[in-house]
């Protein structure tokens, strides 16, 4: 098995929604000649658990006994600890739980003596150690016991609080699990249990990560080993833990895939659609853009995706149907590029009769189909045309030219807006479904990246401004002319204006650099602001630097000169 094959995905989803189950797990973490290396352990194959084989960090389920001893706890209360964990009681219960898991699975227990120094677990008599680890396992015992037997003080304050996580809805078991960090104590051997626990592992990251090392790896296992590689020291993960001021929930959901079920994280490009289109983890929808597949995204819209994926257009260009639900008269908005299998895709999906045919804009990967398209339905066409034809399809005549403010009834409860949104290209424009406050993007918006701006028909001033409209639209989904549907519409908003302002600070920034005293072409402009960006794609890049040298020309901060640029006197 590879971390491809996560054990949970092979479970039938439970007929009933299951009760999440508090958890905690405690990642832990030590400084070798070899790097950094972390704990793993590997559980045991056992027949509808769905972590069976799985190498995961110790923890298991909070169990009651946890409660009755946080006296015995260092350094830590119940009360910080629940603020911590954002709980109104018992956040301590998780810290306890963890290092009794640590201990029960690993033998490694995080615990002083009377004398407040770190206990020498290897020191003490070994049939007991394994006595009460079995003990504990068997829920015959708990580390009230443990502390008593041995005299000592859990050293819960050693434990930083890392990462929240809980399981995908649609699988047979929840589990809501507070995951902590740690280095591991001194002078302490970690033993397997040989019941849950068939093997422990001291790996690198990276050697966990490893598909060649066969071993099975959860969804939330992987995300944090990628994060924890991060760090060169253990002290460093722990620190970084504790400097945390909030820690965000991180619930992975489940889809459908060429290769299967597959678990997406917050961030992962259809993680937002998933959780529309599928609100209760059935695994039903798709977490790929498959070209000519409709995908309805609610009864109103159905999107239609074009095979031209590439760099500049991403997975494929998207088309939408925009209707009433049961009509037999639905809009097409940016059939996208004239190739002929793409017009019969969109031909066949159609809903019912395409009765108008509407372009945000006439770049090639947009609306070169409208003529293919029109002529098969004879579909009038909606939009506008651009005020320099560099990059533009030239084809493009609008039936009817649509203005900002222009209302499109498409049936009954679909209402439709024309917003004028200039930028990208001059003609560019936005549609917002006003029933369900979404509005198709086009290329003003775009997922994954930023769009390219290229005077002189595109103008980064006039982006910018039409950027900030839209944080005056009641919004609550974005449909992309390239991507899966993105919620939080503003917070993208606003994060896509920050990129632009900060870059066209770099901009400047690179203009006092190399043209304090004379002006600097933009070729090595353009590296210099852009070497965060591969190489590969300065090229583009530049058509996007040249907006912004023209936006802080026309604001006086700086100064042309031929195909030079300088800082403004």
């Amino acid at each position: 098995m590879t971390t491809e094959n996560r054990p949970y995905l092979d479970l039938p989803a439970p007929k009933e929604p299951p009760k999440p189950r508090a958890a905690a797990s405690l990642i832990v973490l030590r400084d070798s000649p070899r790097g950094l290396e972390v704990l793993m352990i590997r559980r045991a194959e056992r027949p509808g658990d769905q972590n069976s084989g799985a190498t995961v960090f110790p923890g298991g389920l909070l169990d009651a006994s946890d409660r009755g001893h946080y006296e015995r706890c260092n350094g830590l209360d119940d009360a910080t600890a629940s603020a911590r964990l954002g709980l109104p009681a018992d956040g301590l219960h998780y810290w306890v739980a963890a290092v009794r898991e640590c201990f029960e699975e690993a033998g490694l227990l995080f615990a002083t003596d009377a004398d407040g120094q770190a206990v020498d677990l290897d020191a003490l008599p070994q049939d007991e150690v394994v006595a009460l680890r079995r003990a504990l396992h068997a829920n015959q015992t708990g580390m009230a016991e443990v502390c008593a037997r041995f005299n000592v003080r859990l050293a819960t304050d050693r434990l930083a609080y890392y990462s929240h996580w809980i399981t995908p809805k649609g699988l047979p078991k929840i589990f809501d699990t507070r995951f902590f960090v740690t280095e591991a104590p001194a002078g302490q051997t970690a033993v397997a249990d040989a019941t849950e626990t068939v093997d422990l592992l001291w790996m690198t990251p990276a050697e966990v990560l490893d598909k060649n090392n066969g071993l099975r790896l959860m969804n939330v296992t992987e995300i944090t080993l990628k994060h924890i590689a991060t760090f060169s020291k253990a002290a460093d993960a722990v620190a970084w833990a504790r400097a945390q001021t909030t820690v965000p929930l991180n619930r992975p959901r489940i889809g459908l895939s060429s290769k299967g079920r597959r678990p997406l994280n917050r961030g992962d490009w259809a993680y937002a659609e998933l959780g529309r289109l599928d609100p209760e983890g059935n695994g039903t929808a798709s977490i790929e853009l498959v070209p000519g597949q409709g995908v309805w995204l609610s009864p109103r819209v159905l999107r239609v995706t074009a095979d031209n994926g590439s760099m500049m257009t991403g997975p494929g260009t998207n088309a939408y149907f925009i209707g009433a639900p049961g009509s037999d008269s639905w809009a097409l908005l940016d059939p996208g590029p004239d190739d002929e299998a793409h017009v019969k895709a969109l031909l066949a999906a159609a809903p019912g009769k395409i009765t108008r045919i509407l372009c945000t804009h006439t770049h090639k990967d947009h609306s070169p189909a409208a003529a293919a398209i029109a002529a098969a339905t004879g579909a009038p066409t909606f939009g506008r045309v651009a005020d320099h034809m560099e990059w533009q399809d030239a084809s493009f005549q609008p039936t009817h030219v649509l203005n900002d403010g222009d209302v499109l009834n498409l049936g009954e409860g679909v209402t439709v807006r024309a917003i004028h949104t200039p930028g990208h290209a001059s003609n560019h424009l936005c549609f917002l479904l006003e029933e369900e406050q979404l509005l198709f993007t086009g290329d003003h918006l775009m997922q994954g990246s930023t769009v390219v701006i290229n005077p002189p028909d595109g103008d980064m001033a006039v982006y910018i401004a039409n950027l900030r409209r839209l944080l005056d639209i009641p919004l609550q989904w974005l449909a992309p002319g390239h991507g899966f549907l993105i919620d939080e519409p503003h917070a993208v908003v606003q994060k896509t204006i920050a990129h632009r302002l900060g870059r066209e600070a770099k901009v400047l920034a690179g203009l006092q650099k190399l043209a304090t005293t004379a002006p600097v072409d933009e070729a090595a402009l353009v590296v210099e602001v852009y070497a965060d960006t591969p190489k590969q794609l300065h090229a583009m890049a530049l058509r996007s630097l040249r907006a912004h040298l023209h936006k802080l020309q026309a604001e006086g901060r700086a100064r042309r000169q031929g195909d030079q640029w300088q800082v403004a006197a």
